[in-house]
């Protein structure tokens, strides 16, 4: 029995990686900053959302790893396979120009975790383009795997943060259980956010294109579920506990925010220093992880296209435009954040609404390729199974539409 379960284990253990790294680099600067601002500003009112965009990430990334397991293709490989060179191409530039501003909002959330341990962002900023373009362009996918695996054990930082701010724990079984709805203006839109943009276009191409530079086999699939399952479940536990040590310290005390950064240094006169420094110390691991992983989706996404098959275990000249997207965007990001006077709100609120005005195609993508019984054949998605999906369309719809909207105005 004993080993029996050290088979299981190990067979695990060489699944793990597109799900766990999908659901992780969600919690990335922004969406730790949405959920500082949802316990500063609501309390635990609002921890119910957590589980419906918990929920849905498991959704939708576990319909991303089937398809690209079963496929063999990428996200935009498909989407031009299917639907034509048109609309992928489409698909592809919002999604460049999407994911090189998302990388910028990383790079802003190294520099902002840097000055909280007093660390310029002259400093901070290149050293990180530096190392993440280091460990892509001269490691093997193994290696890559395993380095942002071991940093996204970052994460714990905010578990510790939570317990150490003393939350009030039956008030936060409550809000994730007893669904409170938003009355005011400013509660609709961290709402939304909170839901909406969790399914991050960048990450349903990168999982689906993960999977396939991982070459997992369909007999595998079952444990890609668990991994899947495990990633984004981790996804909604961190950003429960974000929640809970801003609602038992800054809402407690009325002290609002505008960013995770300001959450940090407002925790530690609140929670003690030890509190605030893993708050920091989660941001900057957070940051790190997620601008990895932004420039990957993009190159991943552009080599499809183009048709030119590409792996981490490729050499340059073997996979030019995967690892020459992958250094352009790295250093485009960095050098966005270096310079002075830069319109980073500007790049951020419409980053911000070119993702939500290009998630909603594509997960109608998504689940028509998911349908095509010639692509997927008896992996394909069920008639029961396309009621939930619809029903997640149909929820993120409106959320993003409300998203863009009061993000517009």
């Amino acid at each position: 029995m004993n080993r029996r379960r050290r088979l299981a284990l190990g067979a695990l253990l060489a699944v793990v990686g597109p799900g766990l790294l999908a659901g992780l680099s969600d919690d990335d600067p922004a969406g730790i900053t949405t959920y500082s601002v949802l316990g500063a500003e609501h309390g635990y009112a609002y921890l119910w959302v957590l589980v419906l965009s918990t929920a849905a990430l498991i959704a939708f990334h576990g319909l991303g790893a089937r398809m690209g397991v079963v496929t063999g293709q990428g996200l935009i490989g498909l989407v031009r396979q299917r639907f034509g060179v048109g609309p992928a191409g489409a698909a592809l530039v919002a999604l460049v120009v999407a994911n090189l501003g998302t990388t910028c909002a990383e790079f802003a959330g190294i520099a902002a975790g840097g000055e909280l341990f007093g660390v310029p962002r002259a400093v901070s900023v290149p050293v990180a383009a530096i190392a993440v373009s280091f460990l892509v362009l001269r490691g093997s996918f193994h290696r890559v795997e395993h380095v942002l695996i071991a940093l996204s054990t970052v994460f714990l930082a905010y578990v510790a943060a939570g317990f150490l701010a003393h939350p009030d724990w039956g008030a936060a079984a409550r809000g994730l259980v007893v669904p409170t709805m938003p009355t005011t203006r400013d509660a609709v839109v961290i709402v939304t956010a909170t839901l909406g943009t969790t399914l991050a276009p960048w990450g349903l191409s990168f999982i689906q294109s993960y999977a396939v530079d991982k070459r997992l086999r369909i007999d595998e699939l079952p444990l890609e579920r668990v991994d899947v399952v495990t990633g984004a479940t981790l996804t909604g536990v961190i950003g429960f506990f974000v929640v809970v040590a801003c609602a038992a310290t800054l809402w407690r005390n009325g002290q609002p925010i505008e960013s995770a950064a300001d959450a940090a240094r407002a925790l530690e006169p609140l929670a003690g220093d030890l509190a605030g420094r893993l708050f920091g110390i989660g941001l900057v691991g957070a940051a790190l992880l997620a601008a990895s992983i932004l420039p990957l989706s993009t190159a991943y996404s552009v080599s499809e296209y183009l048709g030119a098959e590409a792996a981490l275990d490729d050499r340059y000249r073997d996979a030019r435009a995967f690892y020459t997207t992958f250094g352009v965007v790295t250093v485009l990001a960095a050098f966005a954040i270096m310079v002075p006077g830069a319109p980073l709100v500007t790049i951020l609120v419409a980053t911000q609404v070119l993702n939500a005005v290009l998630l909603v195609p594509l997960l109608i993508f998504m689940v028509r390729v998911g349908r095509d019984r010639e692509l997927m054949g008896d992996h394909r998605i069920s008639d029961r199974g396309l009621v939930g999906y619809v029903t997640i369309i149909v929820l993120v719809v409106v959320c993003v539409t409300a998203l863009a909207v009061v993000t517009i105005l």
